[in-house]
């Protein structure tokens, strides 16, 4: 299906394809690529394209962040609010220099295939703590929680998110387009990967997202994912048992959940005391100590208070309820468009849809126990499978005004 009409030189299609690639294994990677995708349409010629209804809300989000970090104690430090804005320039670059859903999908492919080569490496990464506790005499359980597997990325939640994102679209175009072998063991390798993690957030936004595709699917087979489930708790390799039940019973300090509710509760006094612009970005870990409230006990509970663990509290904390409103309007809207997509879709139209409608879902859940977008490389893979979704709707047709081309 064509999307856009031809040009006489696809170096801008390369470059973007690359810069959607490259947050699998780099940031600083992505950011060069975009970098130079943008100098590439501007030589060729070729216009930024942005979906008009999402306009808006980014446009408040991005007025009220800067106004926060002007605002703030210390403006220079909270620069760093503002250039992750520079990343929504990737959806914009994809929508420009995509022509056709085999181009969608080969990018799908691509990342699943990437993808599979840094769960690869996390395994065995795995593999190597397991004989380093050994070796020690520690418990696997405890050596291992507060140091887990990374893959291609710098943390696990960062790993654990791209894999939450990237499993949900392949699953998708499984499920609703295009059966391959190859794809369900894709899928299988991944789902490994993300189990070893010992992620919990990742865990159940990988299965709200999943139940959102399967309910779409086959309605029946939802009343099914209990048994692996199941069995997988009942056999519980590499003590996967042991993670489930800290959810609601930690083990002492060595995962306690205690420190989420504390980072929930002081996000909470930030708030209360700045409801309108926030302390500004970065401010939230800067002066945690001074909003901790009186009654938490001390010392604290193991744990990192660099963010509050939670977008929605983060967020308000740092820049404002107002400017919270306004992000979660653009992420609406793009789910809103996505929804609307699926009415005349064809079936790849649909597979890509709803990979981008589970996406959104798993990472609005998650954002309770993470602050996921906040992560350049999270937020960058996110961006570019809801360009995706865009592109899936064959609403490109410049009649129709859902595009601006700037």
């Amino acid at each position: 299906m064509e999307l856009r009409p031809a040009t006489s030189n696809r170096i801008p299609f390369y470059l973007a394809f690359a810069a959607a690639l490259a947050p699998l294994f780099s940031g600083a990677v992505c950011n060069i690529l975009i970098a130079l995708a943008v100098v590439a349409l501007v030589v060729y010629r070729v216009p930024l394209r942005v979906p008009r209804g999402v306009l808006l809300p980014l446009g408040l989000f991005a007025a009220l962040t800067l106004i926060a970090t002007l605002t703030s104690a210390d403006p220079w430090l909270g620069r760093t609010g503002m250039r992750k804005f520079y990343l929504f320039l990737l959806p914009a670059l994809i929508l420009a220099t995509f022509r056709t859903l085999a181009e969608v999908r080969a990018l799908v492919y691509s990342w699943t295939a990437l993808l599979c080569a840094s769960s690869l490496w996390s395994l065995v990464q795995f593999a190597k703590k397991y004989q380093q506790a050994k070796a020690l005499g520690r418990p696997f359980y405890e050596y291992y929680t507060g140091e887990r597997i990374t893959g291609f990325m710098s943390h696990w939640m960062t790993l654990g998110g791209e894999q939450m994102n990237i499993v949900l679209l392949i699953a998708a175009v499984w499920l609703f387009y295009r059966k391959r072998h190859w794809m369900l063991a894709a899928i299988a390798f991944i789902l490994v990967a993300l189990l070893a993690g010992y992620t919990r957030s990742i865990w159940l936004g990988t299965a709200v997202g999943g139940l959102y595709l399967i309910w779409n699917w086959k309605r029946f087979a939802v009343l099914l994912t209990p048994v692996p489930l199941i069995l997988l708790v009942i056999a519980n390799p590499a003590d996967i048992r042991e993670r489930v039940k800290s959810s609601f019973a930690p083990h002492g300090d060595t995962d306690s959940n205690q420190f989420r509710v504390i980072c929930r509760r002081t996000g909470a006094e930030m708030i209360r005391a700045h409801p309108w612009l926030g302390l500004g970005p970065e401010q939230p870990r800067v002066q945690f100590e001074k909003w901790i409230p009186a009654d938490v006990p001390r010392p604290l509970p193991s744990g990192w208070y660099g963010h509050l663990h939670n977008l929605y509290y983060h967020f308000a904390a740092e820049r404002g309820i107002p400017a919270l409103l306004a992000f979660l309007w653009f992420i609406g809207r793009m789910l809103w468009d996505h929804v609307r997509g699926l009415r005349h879709a064809t079936d790849e139209q649909k597979a890509v849809l709803h990979g981008a409608i589970a996406t959104t879902l798993a990472v609005l859940f998650t954002a309770y126990y993470e602050v996921n977008l906040g992560d350049a490389e999270v937020l960058a893979l996110y961006l570019s499978t809801m360009a995706l979704g865009y592109l899936a709707t064959g609403q490109l047709d410049p009649d129709r005004r859902q595009f601006l081309d700037a």
